[in-house]
This record gives structure tokens, sequence and C-alpha cells, in this order.
């Protein structure tokens, strides 16, 4: 639920989430999909429901034997549906 915008400009340390990947644009981001995948790439743009253009990206898959690569990308269109997590910064490295 968001808040309204009187709420969200009475706590000036009160972030919200589009705030955060808003600031990550043209930057690396770390990002965790609901399926055992990871991406790790350059977030270039991203829309209401978190679907985002990534660039330079690194696949990951995660397995009983541990994390390996299992691609790389130079552009990805992802699904907003899909993402369980964004960790802005980089990757699992």
């Amino acid at each position: 639920m968001a808040l309204p915008a009187k709420a969200a400009n009475a706590n000036p340390s009160l972030v919200l989430p589009s705030e955060l990947v808003e600031r990550c644009v043209g930057s690396p981001l770390w990002v965790l999909m609901k399926s055992e995948r990871e991406l790790v790439g350059t977030l270039r743009g991203f829309d209401v429901y978190v679907n985002m253009v990534l660039e330079d990206v690194t696949e990951y898959e995660t397995t009983a034997e541990g994390r390996r690569v299992t691609g790389r990308l130079d552009q990805i269109l992802l699904n907003g549906n899909n993402i369980a997590m964004l960790v802005p910064g980089g990757g699992p490295e």
C-alpha cells in the first residue's frame, strides 16, 4: 500500500521502493529471481511494474553443487513478476 504524499514528505529519511530502484539506474544490480536463478547487470530502466532492462548481464543458477554461471547476455528485458529481491551494488561474487 502506498503512503499518501503528505506522509511520505513528513519523514525525510523515508525511502520508497520506487525511489530506491530509481537510484540504481546506471549502476550494477543483483536480481534474485523466484526460481533458482540470479542475474547481475547494469540497470538501464524500469517501469511501475518493476519490469526492467539490464545490460551486460551475467546469469547464475544455484544447484545442490553451488552457484554457477549459466550465461552472459548483452541486454535483457526482465518481467517484474518473477523478481524476488533486488540488491543494489553488484553480485554474489
